[in-house]
């Protein structure tokens, strides 16, 4: 096989590298993909909220870009290639660097969360690559005549079309939904509001059974602390309670919910259910608890105040058991920490003096 052919080879192969990695960080929505890229790779590096949406969506349309111009014969050996090997040097920097202070725990990001990667593995594909450019570098001759502006072309409309695709969105600390549910001990989901307004035998028992609920004390019983939720839900800090963190668009948060709902009906002392969306694609919020088959009582929050409740190297979907404001177990992502329904049932029946333990 002849230079030329091992050259345009070694092309594709890492064209196909960088157009699988930039995809792969659009998935499974724009939104909630770069949102989880800013805040896993951008924020721990000191970039603010303000830069680093728009920070990111270049770096992605750089990636496109890149993933193109390697096909390309403008500029090849002077440009393209040489600027390819400095962005996954940085990569590799970057990496190498979380790894050494945060151990090489869970998914990096270079290819979203269409396929996990951890910091190490990443860094062997960089290196690998480079080793690859390194060799594409010394089999392609010198530039011919190229055309600077196709190039640039190429740059500023994989950039842009980053934007068009996710645009940037006002960020907002808080928004303050109508859901004003409260689920009683008995599994009956009753807006509270009525309460204010409404007097009768029902709202009476309503009310008589939430008081029962909340005055419930017993010696098995943790004492009760502030779990800082409160500003979210209040009472939530009182008896049994499960507090989810759920992306509207995510299919894995869908199917925990849905779970969530069947233990309920079965389950008549099963804990009120509340939930915590991310402020990315809101539209999306009534198909979300359609699939359920329930709505549960929820708050959405900006994307950073999300991220940061969430916690730090955990992800959606996250399930927390807490009992007056203890939490006594955390569920998150899709991994060995996921979701565990069966085991979950156990949990919540286990007295206080079991789970002290």
């Amino acid at each position: 096989m002849n230079s030329k052919n091992i050259s345009w080879i070694l092309r594709l192969i890492i064209s196909a590298l960088f157009l699988l990695s930039a995809v792969a960080k659009l998935y499974p929505s724009p939104y909630f993909a770069i949102s989880t890229f800013e805040v896993k790779q951008l924020y721990p590096l000191g970039f603010s909220e303000g830069f680093a949406p728009y920070f990111s969506r270049i770096l992605i349309g750089i990636e496109f870009a890149l993933g193109i111009a390697i096909l390309l014969k403008d500029y090849l050996k002077k440009i393209t290639i040489p600027a390819t090997i400095l962005l996954l040097a940085v990569f590799t920097i970057h990496l190498s660097y979380t790894t050494f202070v945060s151990g090489n725990a869970g998914n990096c990001g270079c290819f979203g969360e269409l396929i996990p990667m951890t910091p190490v593995e990443a860094i062997i594909k960089n290196i690998i690559a480079i080793g690859l450019l390194v060799w594409l570098f010394k089999l392609v001759p010198a530039d011919g005549k190229s055309n600077f502006w196709l190039l640039k072309s190429v740059a500023l409309g994989c950039i842009l079309a980053l934007f068009m695709v996710a645009p940037i969105r006002p960020v907002v600390e808080v928004v303050e939904e109508p859901t004003t549910e409260i689920q009683d001990n008995l599994g009956v989901v009753v807006d509270s509001s009525a309460l204010l307004t409404v007097e009768g035998p029902a709202t009476a028992i309503i009310k008589d059974t939430i008081k029962k609920a909340e005055e419930k004390k017993t010696e098995d019983a943790p004492k009760k602390v502030k779990s800082g939720y409160e500003k979210y839900f209040p009472g939530i800090d009182t008896d049994k309670k499960i507090l989810c963190y759920f992306v509207p668009g995510c299919d894995h948060c869908m199917d925990t919910a849905k779970e969530l709902n069947e233990m309920r009906k079965k389950d008549k002392n099963f804990p009120p259910v509340y939930v915590i969306f991310m402020n990315e694609e809101p539209e999306k919020i009534p198909t979300f608890f359609e699939f359920a088959g329930t709505k549960f009582p929820y708050k959405m929050i900006d994307v950073i105040p999300f991220w940061t409740e969430l916690g730090s190297g955990r992800d959606t979907p996250g399930v927390k058991y807490l009992w007056n404001g203890n939490e006594f177990k955390y569920y998150d992502g899709i991994n060995e920490n996921k979701f565990n329904g069966a085991e979950f049932k156990k949990i919540i029946k286990k007295p206080y003096s079991e789970l002290k333990k």
